[in-house]
């Protein structure tokens, strides 16, 4: 069963070029990340919420 992402938003970060991600959410709270390019037919993964947040927490860090 395919969850129903809203509100996709191309990441700040994405190059001029089009090499880009999109990160959607569900109406249960579901985070998804896919490929701007390929959109729709874009393989999505999927996390909740606090998976996303660690994520996050993570790259962060690993960029200081």
């Amino acid at each position: 069963m395919t969850k129903d992402f809203q509100r996709w938003r191309k990441s700040s970060h994405s190059e001029p070029n089009g090499e880009c991600v999109e990160v959607g959410v569900t109406p249960d709270g579901t985070i998804g990340v896919r490929d701007s390019i390929l959109r729709e037919s874009a393989p999505i993964l999927t996390f909740t919420r606090e998976a996303w947040r660690k994520l996050l927490d993570e790259i962060r860090l690993d960029c200081r």
